[in-house]
């Protein structure tokens, strides 16, 4: 006689072993007449998404800004004279190696976030606080449709 096995009798002889038996679990379904559960859902801004481009832009100088040697490589040349320093201060005054300052200046540079021009041997960066002041606008984006608490679901 062939033995047939089914999912059942796989759980029922695995649950069985050693003496101890247990219940297969029972299945709840939903009954067909039952009303569905609401849908809670927050209501949507009234408003236009901001461009792609300038999220883009916003998106880079951020990108930029994640590392903790730029932001402070940042805060240096802003509170310079004139937001310019030359780069043969900044390792010193950073305790990084030269070729680290210029790999992180170059991700500053690609972002916008500064200028280069070069003196004699020397480069001297310069701040674009125009630059900094769209990031910050954006960082000021308004809270009103923000319940106490966070969130509205």
């Amino acid at each position: 006689m062939p033995i047939q096995l089914n999912i059942w009798t796989l759980v029922n002889v695995i649950t069985s072993i050693g003496g101890v038996t247990t219940v297969p679990p029972v299945l709840h379904a939903t009954p067909p007449d039952a009303e569905p559960e609401a849908d809670i859902c927050c209501e949507g801004a009234d408003c236009a998404l901001i461009p792609d481009a300038e999220a883009t832009e916003l998106a880079e100088v951020f990108k930029a800004l994640a590392d903790p040697t730029r932001v402070r490589l940042l805060d240096y040349l802003s509170r310079s004279v004139s937001g310019t320093a030359c780069a043969c201060h900044l390792p010193e005054s950073l305790g990084i190696s030269q070729p680290t300052l210029s790999f992180h200046m170059k991700k500053l540079h690609d972002a916008g976030l500064v200028t280069r021009e070069k003196r004699g041997r020397w480069v001297h960066w310069t701040v674009r606080p125009e630059v900094l002041a769209r990031a910050v606008t954006y960082l000021g984006l308004p809270t009103h449709g923000i319940p106490d608490g966070g969130g509205c679901c």
